[in-house]
């Protein structure tokens, strides 16, 4: 039996211990200007077995990201200081293999395709489900896996 590249193994198939573990090991930064989004996604994702920090705009969360390791961000568009596309543009350029999730409750298709343009590799719109982030996040992750030659957390 071949032995698969570990770049190519997916959720699919981790036992659900497995992912819990992983998933622990995975960390994700949140910016949003409103403490209800931040608060709300922070608990939604540590529910979820995820390792989570919160920034209160784009430049919180670069000088968050001087001091830590951050595997994916969620990020609103709309903020003060320093809007999510500013702050898509400077992880991309100083930080390349992290993940970055948009959030807008602007649901339009120019938004949308400007910051997949700027290199997002997921969008949500607001309001979202629970179980649509979880989605989203998982999707954005083992993508940023496929294509960085990293391989997923160890789990336990």
């Amino acid at each position: 039996m071949s032995e698969r590249d570990p770049k190519d193994v997916g959720p699919q198939d981790l036992e659900k211990g497995d992912r819990d573990s992983m998933k622990s090991n995975i960390s994700i930064l949140v910016v949003d200007d409103e403490e209800m989004m931040r608060s709300l996604l922070k608990k939604i994702l540590e529910r979820d077995g995820y390792r989570v920090q919160v920034a209160v705009d784009g430049q919180d969360a670069l000088d968050k990201m001087t001091d830590n390791h951050i595997d994916l961000v969620i990020s609103d568009l709309k903020m003060p200081r320093m809007d999510g596309f500013s702050l898509l543009k400077r992880i991309r350029q100083d930080y390349p293999r992290t993940g970055v999730i948009m959030m807008t409750a602007y649901g339009d298709t120019y938004t949308v395709k400007d910051a997949l343009l700027l290199g997002a590799d997921e969008y949500i719109t607001k309001p979202f489900k629970s179980f649509d982030i979880a989605l989203v996040v998982e999707r954005a992750y083992w993508r940023l896996l496929s294509t960085s030659g990293r391989s997923a957390p160890q789990a336990g």
